[in-house]
């Protein structure tokens, strides 16, 4: 039997989470439904919260609810590294993971002029403010592997450059753990081209 009305809405709308299709969404609505009211009522306030309070930040443009975000706003920070990522999730996630104590700039994307994404919509007039005031001394590019991560990363290297300011890039290589016969070529050749002295 086809779903239709608010029962079918509901499970169309959690299908715009990322890895949720039809099943997913169809188990996450019974379950919301049949089992768990207030998980959802709390669920949907919480949603309703973070749409209106949460913006990006006036400097780095991760996801805050001030005008600038805590990281930002420290003093503890040394403002003169720049890490250059591609999404907020990448702040958090380098945050908790690394004991990184510089700052961040979020592009929220990465160039991709087929899809109508040049340096405007990533906001690089921004970034390049941060690199006119003298403050950066060193920019970490932390843009994914792909091939729209590695052209934004030579652009910003090269703004970089103009500014003379040192650039390095995240290290490529092997999964801690990792066997070299499992490992993917493009992996495999990052490594070895990036080995360093023991």
């Amino acid at each position: 039997m086809r779903q239709t009305g608010i029962l079918a809405e509901l499970m169309r709308a959690f299908r715009c989470l990322p890895g949720v299709g039809p099943k997913t969404a169809q188990r996450m609505t019974f379950h919301l439904l049949q089992r768990d009211r207030e998980g959802a009522r709390q669920l949907a306030e919480t949603l309703r919260q973070a749409l209106e309070n949460i913006r990006h930040c006036r400097q780095c443009r991760t996801l805050t609810e001030g005008e600038i975000c805590e990281i930002c706003a420290s003093q503890r920070r040394d403002r003169s590294v720049l890490c250059v990522v591609e999404t907020p999730a990448e702040v958090h996630a380098i945050d908790q993971a690394t004991g990184y104590q510089g700052i961040f700039f979020v592009l929220n994307g990465r160039l991709s002029p087929l899809d109508g994404i040049g340096p405007n919509e990533l906001r690089l007039d921004l970034l390049e403010q941060r690199l006119q005031s003298g403050e950066i001394g060193e920019i970490i590019l932390a843009t994914n592997t792909t091939v729209e991560g590695e052209a934004t990363a030579h652009y910003i290297h090269e703004m970089a450059l103009r500014h003379r300011i040192t650039a390095t890039r995240l290290a490529y290589g092997m999964p801690l753990g990792g066997e070299l016969e499992y490992v993917d070529g493009a992996t495999l050749s990052h490594a070895f081209h990036g080995r360093k002295a023991l």
